[in-house]
């Protein structure tokens, strides 16, 4: 719930930096912390990095 909140307070402050910058590189910044977070607990698991990418693509079907 916490990190719900957090991504929630990234993407809203990337919003008003957007629109009061008028640079639309700011609507990026979400985009990019989820991506981080998703790798970040990836590599905390405790399988071989490469292993682990090949069983998350391997339950698609």
């Amino acid at each position: 719930m916490v990190w719900v909140i957090i991504f929630a307070l990234i993407t809203i402050g990337s919003v008003i930096l957007a629109l009061n910058k008028k640079k639309p590189v700011f609507l990026v910044v979400p985009f990019i912390s989820v991506f981080v977070f998703m790798l970040v607990k990836i590599i905390m698991v405790p399988m071989p990095f490469w292993e682990t990418i090949r069983f998350i693509f391997n339950l698609r079907g």
